[in-house]
């Protein structure tokens, strides 16, 4: 069990911030395209990449000596260095005002908003959010929200099982397999070191889930591409969204839509058909 973290300390981090650039090329939207199981085709310079491309761009890169025992970046620096030793992406919100395309170089500027914590059924949580600003030539491509949640490894006690509600109905659906493969590419496109996308020993035995993690990312990517589909190939205004349970590799996952007078409600499910990440789209 790990000291609760010294909330004053970690709020001087508020304020921070941080610069990366990077260049949309052909081959990483082929990539992603592919990954996302959508039309590979044969994108050339001006074309429209996936909504959340950025996702990909400018990832920090640290050498080898410098990442922790999860494969993330060790504690500090640009992130306030809560000791809490499970970290997750915990959910966000976008806001898409243009799709990048092939050719752009891309400006992203990241800011510390806000450090909090709270104790839930898991013990402490410690939760960080960051402001980005995703800029082209043409101005601001997208603003985003993300918030990041830190826990300690060691579990609660066991709640009594309940059953769980019954899965909500979709008005359109669409399944895919969530193998360790498609975990990798995402691993790969993102520069995403953390070990619990597709390393099983290190997953199952030193954070004690039973398998590997779809990543949170890559569900939110899923929904914004899938309700682009059902509204004519146009990206959500503002799309929101949070991690509800986690996504485990092996078995056969569904992306989920039900239009609403507002905008849309999508989510992501489990084979059983349980949300894992639920999402709201305003157009």
């Amino acid at each position: 069990m790990i000291d609760k973290p010294d909330l004053d300390h970690l709020r001087q981090w508020i304020g921070r911030t941080s610069e990366a650039s990077d260049v949309v090329t052909a081959q990483l939207v082929r990539g992603l395209r592919a990954t996302l199981f959508m039309d590979i085709g044969d994108p050339k310079a001006g074309d429209a990449s996936p909504f959340t491309t950025h996702w990909c761009l400018g990832q920090p890169v640290f050498p080898m000596a410098e990442l922790g025992p999860d494969g993330h970046p060790a504690r500090g620096g640009f992130l306030p260095p809560v000791p809490l030793p499970r970290r997750m992406w915990a959910g966000g919100e976008l806001e898409i005002l243009e799709a990048l395309r092939v050719g752009d170089e891309v400006t992203r500027v990241s800011r510390i908003s806000d450090v909090t914590m709270k104790t839930g059924s898991t013990g402490v949580l410690c939760f960080v959010s960051v402001d980005h600003t995703i800029t082209t030539p043409r101005g601001i491509a997208i603003r985003e929200r993300q918030d990041i949640v830190y826990r300690d490894v060691s579990p609660a006690p066991a709640a009594p099982a309940k059953a769980p509600a019954p899965p909500p109905v979709a008005q359109h659906r669409e399944t895919h397999m969530a193998d360790s493969v498609l975990l990798f590419r995402y691993s790969a496109l993102t520069f995403n070191g953390h070990r619990i996308h597709y390393d099983r020993e290190y997953v199952t035995k030193v954070e004690g889930y039973p398998g590997l993690i779809f990543h949170g990312p890559m569900q939110a990517a899923f929904m914004v591409e899938f309700g682009a589909k059902l509204n004519g190939g146009k990206p959500p205004k503002k799309f929101g969204y949070r991690g509800v349970q986690p996504l485990f590799e092996g078995s056969e996952f569904s992306i989920n839509a039900n239009k609403t007078d507002a905008g849309m409600d999508l989510w992501t499910a489990n084979s059983a058909g349980q949300p894992t990440m639920k999402a709201n789209a305003v157009w």
